[in-house]
């Protein structure tokens, strides 16, 4: 339209109707803007005094009063209140709030605590043994407000749960100690490479575990506050464990607790097909035998299409798990040819690989005074 009531003065030949014709814009929608284009500017008329309005004597006295020793420091709600009391009616509470705001008195008095921006993490794993996410969740017993710990540390890469531990508290010191272990437990992981991540819980932001892994030359990596999809991977296997059909409602002490880890973590370790790996089990990817598995898969399907092949558009493959892993990925730049505005792609749902796993043997400890136990 603007386009329009700009080229109309210039057009002397054409007729203004073929021009609208052209820009497919209706005759009464040009004539009615450009009649409020040449109109003369005019000024919004003043909003009239509502008859019930305080004069400008009154509002003074309402001021007066609430800016008075005895009012200063109190609500309008309790200044109302309690003029009510001794026979006086001023104005209504939110008269008062008015007045106030007119005179630019109204605003947060009491201090409020700023919370830091936090940037969100941002990590990426093309193997294991790079990023190992871990996290601490609550299981039941039969007492009331007693708990049992499960620890448990993964790895996002191959979804390979490099360590586990349930104690009957938790504690900067336990989660320390599961950390360390873990750790020196792999060889061929490289500390100056891994990065574990986890939430903002007191064990994890503790100095003890800030100090040991400071030490250990491994980086560190937190969730935002009160954001629970900067942890998927944890949250996700939790879900698995307390949704397993052997997982039980409630645990009658540390012993039984530790009897579930030992069947359920091997379990899912080496029988578990995970949909987030194409369905390979964790170890499968974990200790790199995903191309054989994957060629094995390849050589049935094709069995298969070759003995019916009507029952194909194409020759199957079997699916590949992603190649790249991430905990919020970053944004896909954006490309743009002529013509052609395209924007790059990438998996947001993939992350920094994890730690090799836990060797066959015995657990990490389990004594009087420790009540932990590590995954075998």
């Amino acid at each position: 339209m603007d386009d329009a009531l700009q080229l109309a003065p210039q057009l002397t030949l054409v007729p203004i109707t073929m021009m609208l014709a052209a820009l497919g814009l209706s005759r009464a929608t040009f004539y009615r803007h450009r009649a409020r284009a040449s109109a003369p500017p005019s000024e919004p008329s003043p909003r009239p005094s509502p008859a019930r309005a305080l004069s400008d004597e009154e509002r003074a006295d309402v001021l007066c009063v609430l800016d008075s020793a005895r009012f200063c420091d109190q609500s309008p709600a309790e200044v109302y209140a309690s003029l009510l009391e001794e026979g006086t009616y001023l104005c209504s509470p939110r008269t008062m709030y008015r007045v106030l705001a007119a005179n630019r008195q109204v605003r947060e008095r009491r201090n409020q605590l700023r919370h830091p921006a936090y940037t969100r993490p941002e990590l990426i794993a093309d193997g294991p043994n790079q990023v190992w996410t871990w996290d601490i969740t609550k299981l039941k017993t039969f007492e009331k407000f007693v708990y049992l710990h499960l620890y448990v540390l993964l790895d996002i890469f191959s979804r390979y749960v490099v360590g586990w531990m349930i104690a009957d508290r938790e504690s900067a010191a336990l989660a320390e100690r599961f950390l360390k272990e873990t750790i020196e437990k792999y060889d061929d992981v490289d500390p100056e490479r891994l990065t574990t991540h986890s939430d903002r819980g007191s064990a994890m932001r503790s100095q003890t575990v800030a100090q040991l892994l400071a030490n250990m030359d491994v980086t560190q990596s937190f969730s935002r506050p009160r954001v629970s999809n900067d942890n998927p991977f944890s949250e996700s296997q939790f879900k698995t464990v307390k949704y397993h059909p052997t997982f039980p409602d409630r645990f009658t002490g540390l012993d039984h607790g530790l009897d579930f880890g030992r069947q359920f973590f091997p379990w899912y370790n080496d029988e578990h097909h995970h949909s987030g790996l194409a369905y390979l089990t964790p170890a499968t990817v974990h200790f790199g035998r995903t191309e054989e598995v994957l060629a094995a898969r390849d050589a049935t399907l094709l069995d298969a299409y070759l003995r019916h092949p009507e029952r194909f558009r194409a020759p199957p493959k079997a699916p590949r798990p992603p190649p790249v892993v991430y905990i919020n990925a970053p944004p896909a730049p954006t490309t743009r040819g002529p013509g052609d505005p395209e924007s790059g792609t990438s998996d947001p749902h993939q992350g920094p690989p994890l730690s090799q796993a836990l060797p066959p043997g015995d657990p990490l400890t389990h004594g009087p005074d420790s009540t932990t136990e590590g995954l075998h």
